[in-house]
């Protein structure tokens, strides 16, 4: 018999954490057909010796949305051997939406997700007005991936009250308008319905996003609505005013009393006992996790903390082109200012997506994209040196190319590695109730989010450290985020299911240090981050990567809830 394609002779671990064997993959159009010992011949036959071939990575939390209709490709998420993007997270979509709405939705979006404005102008065609429509016009997209979506709570918000949406509390005629939008789109094949009611979410003129005002009354209707309608699921970042446990307490009740499944961003792992009991007591409630500590990247090339000194040398200093900037650096004078500034100044970051206040025990320099290295303050106390000085000298002697990353983690991110750390979060990323996916892509463009975390976990966890198998680490970040989003035929390696795969070398696969490239729509930059070690991804039956570049398929698609 003969197949489209076959991947032949590669370890293959099938994504449901059963033990891996080799043996061979064999695709007919968009599915795998036939698994094990394949005797027919593919028209096309990649060689997977020495290879680990899994099903394609589900990069569960995204923010795609708008990314999506500039790039092809959907980077850098494509280049971690990424084949499914879930969109609309926190609540943040852009749709629904009334053409006199546009901006609303933009200024809600530009701060909290650190999407520029002009890219949201330029880049977004706004050919829609329902959720819908909004789900058609991606559907129709030339995509190297797949995606999905769910619809956001602020701009249902905004659908129904405009300008009240950022401070009021729903009438009942708003929440009429709300359920219908909302119920619309699940019948379209949203995902469920996300929100935010995290406090550093700002707009871009400095008012809470939409979603902050909404009332729990409210949440809770809406959520009934979808457990009633759908098996969609919610999406929730952050709980102003409340403690992680009231918080937690709080998305446990909702989850058994609706029905609906419930997705939470605290990675933490002393929620394990509540999660866990929360299935026992008949809900279902996942915690998005990370395999690193959350951080921020910053540089010279794009963004550093000392931009947000108002009014001090480093503004003088950062409003010039790099090269004067080169000189400036280099005079003490100037330089003797920059680091009284950046230790005496007041910080004043506009939203919580810049690099904020530098703690310099807790920034380190990207020399290496997945091990630990020295932090600036450790390296400026081996040099007897100031810590701002080494980052000036560290960024002139790499012509402003290096990165240096910020832990939001209390202690030192070096510390997250510590074996007491490392244990305690293997035991969360074992867990039944947890997702390996939160990588916020598509925003947060100047500081890469954490778009990588697939491939840190291949490289770091399970082969620098041992401390997963093959197959626990595969489990991790394919059928596990494909459950929570209930995408039926994906995640997994079997007969039936759709030819999403990754093919990577397990003894090289590892994050690169990011880019800066200039890409945006409207002149903006963002930073990219590619990867080694993936030999290709296929994406409904076609080769989209080969040895990390792309080739010319496009066969992502549109994934509907309910729907294949």
């Amino acid at each position: 018999m003969d197949y489209d394609l076959v991947v032949r002779g590669g370890l293959v671990v099938d994504g449901t954490g059963a033990p891996g064997y080799r043996g061979d993959v064999a695709v007919a159009g968009e599915r795998i057909v036939e698994m094990g010992k394949v005797a027919g011949s593919g028209r096309t036959e990649l060689d997977a010796d020495g290879l680990v071939v899994a099903p394609g990575f589900v990069d569960g939390h995204t923010h795609m949305d708008a990314q999506v209709f500039w790039d092809e490709l959907g980077s850098s998420s494509c280049w971690q051997g990424v084949t499914t993007a879930v969109m609309g997270n926190c609540g943040y979509t852009l749709a629904p939406v009334r053409a006199d709405q546009r901006r609303l939705v933009s200024i809600n979006i530009e701060r909290a997700e650190d999407i520029p404005a002009a890219a949201l102008a330029e880049g977004v065609p706004w050919t829609w007005s329902t959720f819908a429509e909004y789900l058609d016009a991606v559907d129709a997209l030339p995509k190297g991936i797949n995606y999905a979506g769910s619809i956001g709570h602020s701009a249902l918000r905004i659908r129904a009250m405009g300008e009240r949406a950022f401070d009021s509390v729903a009438t009942e005629d708003d929440m009429v308008v709300m359920e219908r939008e909302l119920s619309d789109a699940l019948r379209a094949g949203a995902m469920g319905l996300s929100t935010s009611r995290n406090k550093g979410h700002t707009t871009s003129d400095d008012r809470p996003v939409a979603s902050r005002a909404a009332s729990w009354d409210e949440l809770t209707r809406l959520i009934s609505l979808i457990g009633r309608e759908s098996s969609g699921n919610f999406q929730m970042g952050g709980d102003e005013g409340a403690t992680i446990d009231e918080h937690l307490r709080r998305l446990q009740q909702l989850a058994i009393s609706t029905g609906v499944p419930v997705v939470n961003n605290t990675g933490d792992p002393n929620a394990i006992p509540l999660f866990d009991e929360t299935v026992t007591r008949g809900g279902q409630l996942w915690i998005l996790t990370h395999c690193r500590g959350f951080s921020v990247l910053q540089s010279f090339r794009s963004r550093l903390s000392f931009d947000f000194l108002p009014g001090s040398e480093w503004t003088h200093v950062r409003s010039r082109p790099l090269e004067e900037q080169r000189t400036l650096l280099q005079d003490p004078d100037v330089r003797a200012r920059l680091v009284h500034a950046a230790h005496h100044g007041t910080y004043k970051p506009i939203s919580s997506a810049d690099p904020f206040e530098p703690d310099f025990e807790k920034i380190f320099t990207m020399s290496d994209a997945y091990r630990p290295t020295l932090s600036v303050a450790e390296e400026a106390r081996r040099r007897g040196a100031d810590p701002v000085e080494i980052m000036i000298d560290t960024a002139l002697a790499d012509d402003f190319n290096t990165i240096f990353v910020q832990s939001f983690w209390d202690t030192s991110a070096r510390a997250f590695y510590a074996q007491e750390n490392e244990d305690k979060f293997a035991t969360l990323l074992r867990n039944p109730n947890t997702a390996m996916t939160f990588t916020d892509a598509g925003a947060h463009q100047g500081q890469v989010s954490d778009c990588s975390i697939q491939t840190h976990l291949l490289a770091y966890w399970v082969r620098e450290r041992q401390l997963f198998t093959l197959e626990e680490a595969v489990q991790m970040i394919t059928q596990q985020p494909a459950k929570v989003w209930h995408l039926r035929d994906r995640g997994v390696l079997a007969p039936g299911y759709a030819a999403d795969i990754t093919v990577f070398d397990p003894a090289t696969v590892a994050p690169e240090i990011p880019r800066v490239v200039h890409d945006v729509p409207g002149g903006a930059s963002r930073l990219e981050q590619r990867a080694v070690g993936y030999q290709a991804t296929i994406v409904n039956g076609q080769v989209f990567t080969s040895g990390g570049q792309p080739t010319e398929a496009r066969a992502g698609r549109l994934l509907r809830s309910g729907k294949a």
